[in-house]
């Protein structure tokens, strides 16, 4: 297969890269699953856009204090700038954001100084989204799809350019080809190394893996955001608690039935996410408790319903009304702020690499994302990156099917060992959620290298079925984010050290690099 531009991945960020790129050329859509699969349509509290009683300085600046100041002011200040055109340009295609009289309703999250959260559906912004996104998408001739295609690995020509990729057909089992003049990688992040996230089973950090695999420069792996609130009842999904919900008052109590945020953090429920995660961690650990309750019974019943209609369905299928009891609820990995490095144009380390989304760390979040800013991300950092991607495609000859295909495995030898395989990954799950997750130390990430290394030993050269490729790329993205962590030796935002609880200490404004076309070395900067 041949096409001018490969996107990556169908959520809100490919999904804006590849309208974006139509009118430069053919665009081919690879998303492994369905579209319906991935982290986008999750979203449930909205879009952060200045409204006209707000100022994007105010934005940016919200932005930089959440980010505990290690984000790249230039591109904040490229998130806040373009967000308002980005949103208006999306109704314009047909999303249907939340009323309020003759405007739209403004809520306010965690972090924020001021309501501009923009919302649909009172819970399902990220659905909306999509929908209107896919329905733009699909309308335009030069964007053509390949649903249930898992990409293998990147491409390059013989002078170190990204000229496509190695794509799985997951319904035939054969493994081809797709060369293109330039490849944005739009594959979301990576919770799924957790053994509790808020993510879907697709986030499994293969855009990472194999960026890395191909030499990109990866930046902040160690910075994961863990959110606080996730639905904890068992043999249930870790289905997501907006963080909207302690905007609306919504308050935090231990098993004891008291509110404790107070005592952490002055801003107490409406606190930055990485401190909320660590006191509900703390009080879970105070009283030997597996959860903590989010209390909403205080609220008008009528008000609940209305405003967050999908949790309310949602927790009363699990037998809990939320208007008249509390809601268990425990952190979980949620969103990573680190990935593949890009400029604030979505271009990558590698020519013809470019990178939007979760997947890439253009700075924007710095150690910890403030709220709702990850669909903005994905418009503006999507449109940016096809923007690029066809400006140097211009420089590019037309290129031509001339890789070889790889050779999968047969079936049998696929099923021999799978049970070994999902013990392998339930392991890596507990390893990194125990060891590399919302508290750490040296010793714990130590010990988590070591095995995570191991695994990859084992695991190196065995391509055969999705589900095998995915547990590679799991276990790279782990040790990624273990080695970046125990290189920053102090704490700051969503990363906190035990052995080094301070913030601020010497080089905590560097940031982390690492490379697999240096020998895997780490490089601070």
């Amino acid at each position: 297969m041949v096409a001018d531009f490969l996107v990556i991945g169908s959520g809100v960020a490919g999904l804006r890269a590849a309208i974006g790129l139509s009118g430069a050329g053919r665009v081919l859509i690879l998303t492994k699953g369905s579209p319906a699969e991935g982290s986008s349509i999750y979203a449930q509290g909205g879009v952060a856009v200045a409204s006209e009683e707000d100022d994007i300085a105010l934005h940016r600046d919200d932005t930089l204090r959440a980010g505990k100041g290690l984000c790249r002011e230039a591109a904040v200040q490229v998130l806040v700038e373009e967000g308002p055109a980005r949103v208006q340009e999306l109704i314009g295609w047909g999303a249907c954001f939340d009323k309020a009289g003759e405007g739209y309703a403004f809520a306010r999250e965690a972090a924020h100084s001021r309501d501009r959260i923009m919302r649909a559906g009172g819970d399902a912004t990220g659905t909306e989204m999509v929908r209107a996104l896919l329905a733009q998408a699909r309308s335009l001739p030069q964007i053509a799809w390949r649903d249930h295609h898992f990409t293998v690995d990147l491409l390059k020509d013989g002078e170190g350019r990204c000229s496509g990729a190695l794509v799985l057909d997951e319904s035939s089992g054969a493994v081809k080809p797709v060369t293109a003049r330039a490849v944005v990688l739009s594959t979301g992040g990576a919770g799924q190394i957790y053994a509790r996230t808020t993510n879907p089973p697709v986030a499994t950090g293969d855009g990472i893996a194999m960026a890395y695999r191909a030499g990109a420069t990866m930046e902040d792996m160690e910075f994961v955001q863990f959110h606080p609130t996730a639905l904890y009842l068992p043999a249930t999904p870790q289905f997501l608690l907006s963080e909207a919900m302690r905007g609306e008052g919504g308050i935090l109590r231990n098993i004891k039935g008291e509110a404790f945020m107070g005592r952490y953090h002055e801003m107490a429920e409406m606190a930055p996410r990485d401190i909320v995660s660590r006191a509900i961690w703390n009080e879970m650990v105070a009283t030997s408790a597996r959860h903590v309750y989010l209390d909403v019974t205080h609220l008008d019943p009528g008000f609940i319903r209305e405003r967050f209609p999908t949790i309310y369905a949602t927790c009363l299928r699990y037998d809990v009304d939320i208007t008249e009891e509390m809601i268990p609820v425990c952190p979980s990995a949620h969103f990573m702020m680190g990935g593949v490095w890009t400029d604030t144009h979505g271009a990558a380390s590698i020519p013809g690499l470019f990178a939007a989304g979760e997947v890439a760390c253009a700075g924007v979040h710095g150690a910890n994302r403030l709220a709702s800013n990850s669909l903005l991300e994905g418009l503006v950092f999507g449109a940016r990156a096809a923007e690029a991607a066809a400006a140097y495609a211009k420089g590019t000859e037309s290129l031509r099917d001339g890789s070889k295909a790889w050779k999968a495995a047969t079936d049998a030898e696929s099923r021999s060992d799978q049970l070994a395989m999902e013990k392998l990954l339930n392991s890596l799950r507990r390893l990194m959620w125990a060891k590399v997750g919302i508290i750490r130390n040296r010793e714990g990430l130590l010990s988590a290298l070591v095995q995570l290394e191991k695994w990859e030993e084992r695991l190196k050269g065995r391509r055969q079925t999705r589900r095998e490729l995915e547990i590679q790329n799991m276990v790279t993205v782990g040790r990624l984010v273990a080695t970046a962590a125990l290189q920053r030796e102090h704490s700051l935002g969503a990363h906190f050290r035990s052995d080094f609880p301070d913030e601020f200490s010497a080089g905590w404004d560097r940031h982390i690099q690492l490379s697999a076309s240096a020998g895997g070395a780490v490089r601070v900067v």
